[in-house]
């Protein structure tokens, strides 16, 4: 039985530290350095990039590391794996072997695609790409970019085929994770155990430091923040993994930073992907020493015989405004701004594909700054004419003098900006083979996993007993976050906010008290959107779905936070009335 295979991290997304795969291939030993550059919108971005200067569609940052650890990954057999490709993941491998050859250095590349699918919209039949919210056909619109999530089997062919470093362009995030482990351990396609626990390995470290303590809710409980290590995880041969970090970097492991992860922009604890059905409702965490958390148990089942579709589409302009009130009358300066806006506008506001206002009270009672005693009038509006969006400046510079007291903007004003929406679809897996293509060398088609001949087993998993009780005496009403953590994040339209428990007691109470009626309460912009909840006992979590929050994804959503970044936090600092003995009892 081989070893377990040590896969560090190096990059959560594209513009990460610069210097951490020199940080891992330096800071002790590894046998494989990942790193995840690719998001929705950053493929969005690189699109646009693509479209300016074509051949330029990748993550350029990852070949400067190549550049800095190359040749010691060459010198201690350090395989590299990468979804830097981006939309083109040929020409990012060959700009790697054009850093390897002015370096005097000889590494094996290769490059995985077959993801992107936007030159082969036209061929496919109606029925073959549906929409992934609602199974209907995909909005019909000119897509610039589409790009199937594909697995890891495209990886384990190059690395069979004897490759130092792969390049892959739009493959799931945990696939740069699960193809090295299932190449090192010599797993079946359809080892569906050992892969869930590889996936969920990929999962927890994908997202770089955000295993070890980046943004994580207890964040004053955690040293060395200030420069977080990047995590690694040790994979078993029977996919059991531990996350750690590398000695004396900043920092910590712990079964919360793992939870925390493990929370992030998932859906139900049924975890989709193109290798294999993860059931996350199966993961045992133990904290198996300082900064090392084991993770077990992890079951899996086949996967769906669809890969999910990234697709971005222009939207058109957008401007976006932001005029400051401060001190007194807030409320009745927002709505003068209003008036005289829309007065003054040169374009009426029924004329806007769309028109967003919000006022934002970020202002203080007796402020002791000026900024203190500032909140804000947001005003976003979008339309396929770029005139249009640009026409409100007008209406800006004739409110200047003749409208608030203290009236001056903080950003925006007539500038329009494209934006990009986002669409989610489904496509027969049978219809998106990979290409493995090694540099020199050979090129080979990776056909994508077949649906099971014979239906198979749900995984049915051993769900822990919540003992709930009720809780009486005496209630205090403080922040939710005293008791328990989030995370949230973006996953197109829908934001996923998951809620986690450091105790037994404390879990039996969430339970019970986060209702998705109770949620609506907490988050009032959640109210009318349609909303999920999903049980994660085995974590002491909940996770939900909240569709529509971000509107048509990242780029186009009118939310000061269109990521959804924040959204844990805002729940964490609503005040809710807590029984007094469970505060007193709750923590770890």
């Amino acid at each position: 039985m081989a070893e377990p295979l040590r896969v560090a991290n190096c990059s959560g997304f594209y513009g990460d530290r610069l210097s951490a795969a020199r940080e891992m291939v330096e800071g002790g030993p590894i046998d494989v350095l990942t790193g995840d550059w690719l998001a929705e919108l950053t493929m969005l971005i690189l699109a646009r990039t693509q479209a300016k200067t074509p051949g330029s569609g990748y993550a350029r940052t990852f070949v400067s590391q190549m550049e800095q650890v190359m040749g010691s990954c060459l010198a201690k057999g350090i395989k590299v794996v990468s979804n830097a490709g981006g939309l083109d993941p040929q020409r990012c491998a060959e700009a790697v072997a054009e850093v390897a050859d002015r370096l005097g250095l000889n590494p094996t590349i290769a490059y995985v695609n077959g993801d992107d699918l936007v030159g082969r919209l036209d061929e496919f039949r109606a029925g073959d790409l549906t929409d992934f919210d609602h199974g209907g056909p995909v909005p019909d619109r000119e897509y610039i970019s589409a790009n199937a999530y594909l697995g890891c089997w495209g990886i384990v062919e190059a690395l069979n085929a004897g490759a130092d470093i792969v390049v892959t362009g739009r493959t799931t995030d945990a696939a740069i994770v699960c193809g090295p482990a299932a190449w090192h351990h010599q797993w079946s396609r359809d080892a569906w155990d050992p892969l869930a626990g590889a996936v969920v390995a990929g999962h927890v470290i994908e997202c770089g430091t955000q295993a070890t303590g980046g943004n994580y809710s207890f964040f004053t409980e955690i040293e060395g923040l200030e420069r977080a290590g990047f995590p690694i995880a040790e994979i078993a041969a029977d996919g059991s993994s531990v996350i750690t970090k590398h000695p004396g970097t900043g920092g910590a492991v712990t079964v919360g930073t793992v939870t925390s992860q493990l929370l992030y922009e998932i859906g139900s604890p049924a975890y989709l992907g193109p290798d294999v059905t993860s059931r996350f409702d199966t993961i045992a965490l133990t904290q198996a020493g300082p900064d090392r958390v084991q993770i077990t148990g992890t079951r899996g089942q086949a996967p769906p015989d669809r890969l999910k579709v990234s697709m971005n589409s222009w939207g058109g302009f957008r401007t976006d405004l932001t005029i400051a009130l401060t001190g007194l009358d807030v409320e009745a300066k927002a709505a003068l701004l209003h008036e005289a806006f829309w007065a003054a506008s040169p374009v009426p506001v029924d004329s806007f594909a769309s028109v967003t206002e919000t006022l934002v009270r970020t202002d203080h009672d007796d402020p002791a700054s000026n900024e203190a005693a500032t909140a804000s009038w947001r005003l976003t509006v979008k339309d396929p004419d770029e005139r249009n969006c640009r026409a409100i400046g007008v209406a800006v510079n004739e409110m200047a003098l003749a409208t608030i007291p203290g009236f001056y903007g903080l950003a925006g004003g007539g500038i329009a900006k494209p934006f990009g929406i986002h669409t989610a679809g489904l496509i027969p897996a049978d219809l998106v083979p990979q290409q493995v293509v090694v540099l020199g060398g050979a090129r080979t088609v990776v056909e994508s996993v077949a649906p099971p001949a014979d239906p198979v087993a749900v995984v049915e998993p051993d769900v822990p007993v919540v003992q709930t009780r009720s809780w009486s005496g005496p209630t205090r009403r403080v922040p939710l976050g005293h008791l328990v953590g989030a995370r949230s994040g973006d996953k197109g339209g829908t934001a996923n906010l998951g809620v986690f428990a450091r105790t037994a007691d404390v879990y039996a109470w969430l339970d019970q008290e986060l209702s998705v009626d109770r949620l609506r309460q907490l988050l009032p912009e959640s109210d009318g959107l349609r909303i999920e909840r999903f049980a994660f006992p085995n974590l002491w979590s909940l996770n939900f779905l909240i569709h529509g929050l971000l509107q048509e994804g990242v780029a186009a959503s009118t939310r000061q936070d269109g990521q959804a970044k924040s959204l844990g936090e805002w729940i964490r600092a609503r005040h809710v009335d807590i029984p007094v003995a469970l505060l007193e009892r709750s923590q770890p």
